[in-house]
């Protein structure tokens, strides 16, 4: 897994490298993003699960932070957490070109695969590749 920090609305920091240890869902995703919008919902009910940390990291511009956590709040994302990436470091790193995008490391931090586009959270077929390690 690559080392990447992301930070909240309020500065606080997040670093790839200390999240291994249980498998991670990384979620790359904008406010304005119908696809990313519409799986909030599953991707929530996922990170409630508690079996898979969901790290959502919105893609937003700068000018955009402060509204991601209501914007989340307000969609059903109580249990996802606010990260931001206003300069799409991830998106780079990743070699992203389409949201939402998402990136499934297993507990050593080893990719397991990845999704470019929306993805049904809460479907037999999503179950099963979470089900990879």
């Amino acid at each position: 897994m690559p080392t990447l920090t992301f930070k909240d609305a309020a500065g606080k920091e997040i670093n790839t490298a200390s999240l291994k240890g249980k498998p991670l869902l990384i979620n790359l995703w904008a406010t304005w993003c119908g696809p990313c919008i519409a799986e909030l919902p599953a991707l929530n009910k996922l990170a409630a699960g508690g079996k898979i940390r969901v790290l959502t990291v919105s893609q937003d511009s700068e000018s955009a932070k402060a509204k991601v956590a209501a914007f989340l709040k307000a969609r059903g994302g109580d249990a996802l957490e606010p990260w931001l990436d206003p300069e799409g470091t991830a998106a780079t790193q990743w070699q992203v070109g389409t949201l939402p995008a998402s990136i499934y490391y297993d507990a050593q931090g080893r990719e397991v695969w990845r999704i470019n586009g929306g993805k049904d959270w809460a479907g037999a077929e999503a179950a099963a590749l979470l089900a990879e390690q």
